[in-house]
């Protein structure tokens, strides 16, 4: 499958999700869903999907997010799934239940034609903040919501809100480089950890009723599954794993056990906690 036409600024990221970083989050979706399932109760929750609602899950990957919400508006709701990540959004098809009334389409948000004012939600786990223009893409997604549509979306907060992913990052930067500093709205996880800069995105895009909700989470790295696991996790996913590309085997398996010793003092039982902090981001089109 052809990764999608997009947003000329959004070219670096169509080609990453389409490459090998899009490739590992679909070889990992079963162990993402899971860690991730704490962030995609509470985002539920605060959607509070019924039936008949319409719904665009933007960035919606391999689908987890997508099909619950299309469990939660038959029979005469409707969910699209929005990518830009050929990989997963295959793997979302094949995890697709039939008969739900659930599409997904391989597009870029920025410029996709929507069917004007044809949803009542718009929806994202983690998808949204890998706009190079979130002005453009947020007002672009406004046109498909009603006059009445709502949206809600996860962020990351701070990155030292976050040691579930910062703190394999500190260890591994024992043997390797620094990654490049990215500036506070480059596009990447934590692109949307500022509540003024969100806040002034979608005020700008043309929303009302922007409220930004704290959420402190605890993330079980090793899914239940031990310290391997966990270790395998902060280097499989995340900005260990962006550090460590390209290095010699040697490195990796020195970074490895740097991890595992971080790791091991924390190990409850098989499970490996660490804290993490999203914001749950509402607005309404007016």
């Amino acid at each position: 499958m052809e990764p999608p036409v997009g947003h000329e600024r959004n070219a670096d990221q169509i080609a990453y999700w389409n490459g090998p970083g899009g490739q590992r989050w679909r070889d990992r979706q079963a162990a993402q869903d899971i860690l991730l399932a704490p962030v995609s109760r509470a985002l539920i929750e605060r959607i509070g999907p019924k039936g008949g609602d319409r719904v665009i899950d933007v960035g919606c990957g391999c689908g987890a997010t997508s099909i619950a919400l299309a469990e939660r508006v038959v029979p005469s709701g409707f969910v699209l799934g929005v990518d830009i990540s050929a990989p997963m959004l295959a793997r979302a098809r094949e995890l697709a239940p039939t008969g739900l009334p659930l599409d997904f389409v391989l597009a870029d948000a920025t410029v996709h034609p929507f069917e004007a004012a044809g949803f009542d939600h718009l929806v994202s786990r983690f998808g949204v903040m890998f706009f190079a223009e979130p002005v453009v893409s947020f007002a672009n997604l406004r046109r498909a919501l009603r006059a009445t549509g709502r949206v809600t979306f996860a962020c990351w907060r701070e990155p030292r809100d976050n040691p579930w992913a910062m703190a394999p990052l500190q260890a591994v930067y024992r043997h390797v480089p620094k990654l490049p500093p990215q500036g506070p709205e480059d596009p990447g996880p934590f692109a949307f950890a500022s509540q003024e800069r969100v806040q002034g995105i979608l005020n700008e895009a043309g929303y009302r009723n922007v409220a930004m909700e704290r959420v402190d989470l605890v993330l079980d790295i090793a899914i239940g599954r031990g310290l391997e696991a966990a270790v395998q996790s902060a280097l499989e996913i995340g900005p260990a794993s962006r550090a460590l590309e390209g290095h010699p085997a040697e490195v990796r398996e020195a970074a490895k056990q740097s991890v595992r010793d971080l790791l091991a003092p924390l190990v409850k039982g098989e499970s490996v906690p660490l804290s993490g902090s999203i914001w749950i981001v509402t607005a309404r089109v007016t």
